[in-house]
């Protein structure tokens, strides 16, 4: 083990990789006829079928759909062999296989879902359906979804059987211990440096008055489609979500889709055609359209518009927020009592502010790896100092204040099992991981149907899928 990144990069292309198959293919009793290819030289070679796992059946054209599928996602395929991208489509077939051997259940409303999303955002890039379906190579739309459906499935029982095996992987604190006790000192993991920070926020108060026109306008807009107006034209003209705005707000979302609770409960309270009375969210107000309901999934579109925050809002707010660290600097009350009594954010008022990680769910922060706007603002602090009022726009477009504070900076250095202990920890239940799949890659492999035809025996395979 040479470093953490190393460690990391390992288990993610094992386990996260995305799914880069073509459509899976049911072996059937009829004979499969092969399709000719035209290689580079001007000869001409046979697309038929070089490998079988259990049910799935793997074509030589196979291989060259997973290197275009990369390469159109920005990947580089430069150093990737036939031989390797062939083991890669073979463990996604015995994952695929394995998982309806243990009955995982993908249902046809989650691909359909999965279906949406990604077609949404392949028509973003390319332009309209009509050139998805040319760039696959399809002759219709039917036939294109037919296929995509396929690969979606089988992408997602891979997922499913590979979250399986990693979710009944746990290690123990002795487990932990002697993974650190077994890298040589050479090979200890190097950490960046990192920071521990606080925050304190003040939200400008919105006037009632300014809610009430905000609430109008969406009783007008509802008044106006109930007579005949168009609603996605308002929501083009008029909605402040510039996720569906350009869409006419349309939303495609079932009970799991990650909408902020008020929207989903009044979403999925509306009969067909209804339209909603504005409510409130953290983004601001709403009405909602309920276009189709089909089965768990509502098709929807809706207006967003946030009460406009006034210039005396923003010079009160940073007035208070002025106060406050002057209050802190003059040791009446300490940071983490303000932001408990006095700061506006509930995520991290019960923790005296101190901010999570989103990705290591700890309270450090590697300075190399910090969103760029974050780095600016806490960088060039020294520990304990507190920032100047910050005027900040969160997700939801609000505006709003912060303080910020370092209240621990950790040097850049080499692992140390105490400091660095939940770091350590993730390490070492990957690497956990990582040996359960291998044996479970042994294990599935001599019970499984597999047979590979042709050149292909010649691989060197990291898995012992010719089962010599």
């Amino acid at each position: 083990m040479k470093s953490i990144n190393k460690i990391a990069l390992t288990f993610f292309l094992l386990l996260f990789s995305s799914v880069i198959t073509s459509a899976q293919e049911i072996i059937k009793d009829t004979v499969i006829v092969p399709v000719k290819k035209i290689q580079s030289n001007g000869k001409q070679k046979i697309d038929g079928v070089i490998a079988t796992v259990g049910d799935y059946i793997i074509l030589d054209s196979d291989i060259d759909k997973s290197y275009l599928e990369i390469a159109t996602q920005g990947g580089s395929v430069k150093d990737i062999t036939r031989c390797q991208m062939l083991g890669k489509l073979l463990e996604d077939k015995l994952y695929a296989h394995q998982a309806i051997q243990d009955s995982i259940v993908v249902t046809d409303a989650e691909i359909k879902g999965m279906m949406e999303d990604r077609l949404n955002y392949m028509v973003e890039q390319i332009g309209s359906l009509e050139k998805v379906v040319q760039y696959y190579k399809k002759d219709s739309e039917e036939e294109f979804r037919t296929y995509f459906s396929d690969i979606l499935k089988e992408g997602k029982l891979t997922s499913e059987m590979q979250k399986k095996i990693v979710d009944a992987v746990e290690i123990t604190p002795e487990e932990v211990r002697n993974f650190f006790k077994k890298i040589p000192t050479s090979d200890l993991p190097f950490f960046g440096a990192e920071l521990e920070v606080s925050q304190i926020i003040i939200t400008p108060k919105v006037s009632a008055e300014d809610k009430q026109k905000v609430i109008d306008k969406l009783n007008g807009f509802k008044k106006e489609i109930e007579e005949g107006s168009s609603f996605s034209t308002k929501a083009v003209l008029y909605s402040q979500d510039p996720g569906s705005r350009s869409n006419g707000g349309f939303y495609k979302m079932n009970r799991k889709t990650p909408f902020v609770k008020e929207f989903k409960d009044v979403a999925f309270s509306l009969a067909e055609g209804e339209i909603s009375a504005p409510f409130e969210t953290d983004f601001g107000y709403h009405i909602i359209y309920v276009e189709k309901i089909k089965g768990q999934e509502v098709e929807l579109r809706h207006i967003l518009l946030s009460p406009t925050v006034t210039e005396s809002a923003l010079n009160e707010a940073k007035e208070k927020i002025t106060l406050i660290k002057k209050r802190i600097e003059d040791k009446e009350i300490t940071f983490e009592e303000a932001a408990r009594t006095l700061s506006d954010e509930k995520e991290t008022r019960a923790n005296g502010g101190a901010l999570i990680n989103p990705k290591t769910q700890d309270t450090r922060f590697e300075l190399t790896k910090m969103d760029p706007a974050f780095y600016s603002q806490v960088s060039n602090l020294k520990e304990n100092e507190i920032s100047a009022p910050i005027l900040d726009q969160g997700e939801e477009g609000k505006k709003k204040f912060k303080l910020i504070t370092v209240t621990n900076r950790i040097d850049e250095h080499t692992a140390d099992y105490a400091k660095d202990y939940i770091k350590i920890k993730d390490l070492a239940l990957k690497d956990k991981q990582i040996t359960t799949i291998g044996k479970w890659f042994d294990e599935k492999i001599k019970e499984t149907y597999i047979k590979i035809i042709g050149e292909y025996r010649d691989c060197s395979f990291t898995n012992n899928w010719l089962k010599k």
